[in-house]
């Protein structure tokens, strides 16, 4: 253990360190990996995007997860096992890629690892009195530690729950350390599977940061796809949705939810935004003849009004913002569309302008929250910012 630790303690003292950051979405897309060389902590960090790729799950993964995934109701042994199985299928992934590109594991200082999200469980959601918020990722960073020779770092949720937040969304930590900008205010949109976005300020005020999830990106409509088009994981360039009209009926009941009226800043995940949730409001509105295709361009609406809805309550309509997106949301070009037209006031882009692909935005971060854990001290942000607990993120494991 010794010698573990001091060799922690000598990576924490090196003028750079590659970290390997990953991350598995709830979409369950694939694995993105990103090898970056990290300089410095808090707001002296900066970083550079080495390598990154994202490796799809095959089809028998997203099986094997889908079977436990955003369930209250599960095979108990099939999560035991699976804990273990995710982080061994990720460090396959991560040998792999480190052979193709050339680089010995010795090289690199540290993974960070998201790990899988199972269930997403904020108090607002669950409500029982005797039960705070929580949150379940699996994958253990112990077997990807011993399977890579590398230092792992994992299950980053957990700390910021047990400081008083909500577990999500994470990304405004490292948003602040490496996306701030004197002078220019900055909204980073982040569309996955759950949408969320970080206010930054001009004035680089920590004390006046936000971050919130905002509701469903991309979650439904992938559900929907996968529901009715064989092999298909998402709607690829909005084919489907450009062929519906939108259902002005359904739209309005899916807003309905008391979720869009709880103050800022909030979380949420697929535990609510389904299609056991998609189908309650059908009911409710007497949409369920509709077609298929209306009924994605009416989800596909649904993500980017309630976006807008909270970009909007939580800005100055007479500011001029920079929005820079990232996520596999910013792919579809009809709901890129919808947001822009809805915000004339905001400039936008994406990561890339920012020299970080947006698709390798949420492993760069959690690259950035393990530099922290090892490197930083916490002291960039202010106390008591509502939802944004000033923690240090991760649980070390070592290789031997």
């Amino acid at each position: 253990m010794k010698q573990n630790v001091e060799k922690l303690y000598q990576i924490s003292h090196k003028p750079s360190r590659k970290i390997i950051g990953l991350m598995s979405g709830t979409s369950l897309d694939g694995l993105d990996v990103a090898l970056c060389e990290v300089r410095g902590d808090g707001l002296e960090t900066s970083i550079k995007l080495i390598e990154f790729e994202t490796v799809t799950f095959t089809t028998d993964f997203k099986n094997e997860v889908k079977e436990i995934f955003s369930k209250k109701n599960i095979d108990l042994e099939k999560l035991t096992l699976l804990n273990v199985w995710i982080a061994q299928e990720h460090a396959g992934i991560i040998n792999l890629l480190l052979e193709k590109w050339k680089i010995n594991a010795a090289e690199v200082d540290l993974i960070a690892s998201h790990g899988q999200t199972i269930y997403h469980a904020p108090k607002s959601l669950h409500q029982q009195q005797k039960f705070s918020n929580a949150t379940l990722q699996i994958g253990d960073g112990d077997h990807i530690a011993v399977a890579t020779g590398i230092i792992t770092l994992s299950d980053f949720r957990q700390k910021h729950i047990a400081a008083g937040g909500e577990g999500a969304p994470l990304a405004v930590y490292g948003d602040y350390l490496i996306f701030g900008k004197q002078g220019e205010d900055r909204i980073l949109l982040n569309i996955g599977g759950i949408a969320n976005f970080t206010y930054l300020p001009g004035n680089m005020d920590s004390a006046e940061i936000f971050s919130t999830d905002t509701g469903a990106g991309n979650t439904m409509m992938d559900a929907l796809t996968q529901q009715h088009f064989k092999g298909k994981y998402f709607d690829e360039n909005a084919i489907i949705a450009l062929q519906g009209k939108i259902n002005d009926a359904l739209l309005v009941t899916l807003k309905q939810h008391d979720f869009f009226t709880k103050p800022f800043p909030k979380t949420t995940g697929p535990e609510l935004f389904n299609l056991t949730y998609l189908q309650q409001a059908k009911k409710l509105s007497s949409t369920q003849n509709i077609s298929i295709e209306d009924t994605m361009a009416t989800l596909n609406k649904f993500s980017a009004d309630t976006i807008v809805d909270a970009i909007q309550k939580t800005t100055d309509a007479h500011k001029t913002y920079k929005l820079f997106s990232s996520g596999g949301g910013i792919h579809n070009p009809l709901l890129m569309k919808d947001l822009k037209e809805a915000l004339p006031n905001f400039i936008f882009d994406t990561t890339s302008a920012l020299q970080i692909n947006p698709d390798a935005k949420e492993a760069v971060l959690f690259a950035i929250l393990a530099n922290e854990c090892v490197c930083g001290n916490g002291e960039y942000l202010q106390n008591g910012i509502k939802g944004i607990p000033v923690v240090s993120m991760g649980k070390i494991s070592f290789p031997n």
